[in-house]
């Protein structure tokens, strides 16, 4: 495990980000404000710091956000946005861990069903309370939905 691991993420961000300020870096700096500021909401209305699972959400988010406007703009054929958009998607995606594999989020998935004893897809709620904080900013919560409701159906 790296150094990343021993420092949240919000914090790398915003130290990043004062580096990008000080290196006149435009985009990385833009990127990183519109995350932190997205961060401050969600802190405003939890009244407290978040979590690393709750900073990494907020990732996904502005990722999944932008992965939106990347489509929109491929319909409206604005190629100079497209490239900005994905410039901020790798500059984002590099706070993320490293995603699981479909058989790692399977095996996870196996694991919370056994713990839980479920034998159905009325389980399903149960298992995925289990499963997501595990899987949390490493993995698209449908697939392991996905994944879950199979491996519940083929039992």
């Amino acid at each position: 495990m790296g150094i990343m691991d021993h420092m949240d993420t919000q914090k790398q961000i915003e130290k990043d980000f004062k580096d990008a300020l000080r290196a006149g870096d435009e985009q990385r700096k833009s990127t990183l404000r519109m995350v932190l500021s997205a961060i401050k909401l969600v802190e405003v209305d939890k009244g407290g710091p978040l979590e690393e699972g709750e900073v990494l959400v907020i990732l996904q988010k502005e990722i999944k956000s932008r992965r939106e406007s990347i489509a929109d703009a491929e319909k409206a054929g604005r190629s100079a946005m497209i490239s900005d958009l994905e410039a901020e998607i790798s500059i984002l995606e590099g706070y993320l861990p490293q995603a699981l594999s479909q058989e790692e989020i399977e095996a996870l998935a196996k694991e919370a069903i056994a713990i839980e004893g479920a034998a159905s897809m009325q389980d399903m709620g149960k298992v995925m309370k289990v499963l997501m904080p595990k899987v949390q900013g490493r993995a698209d919560g449908s697939q392991v939905s996905k994944t879950v409701r199979q491996l519940l159906s083929d039992q």
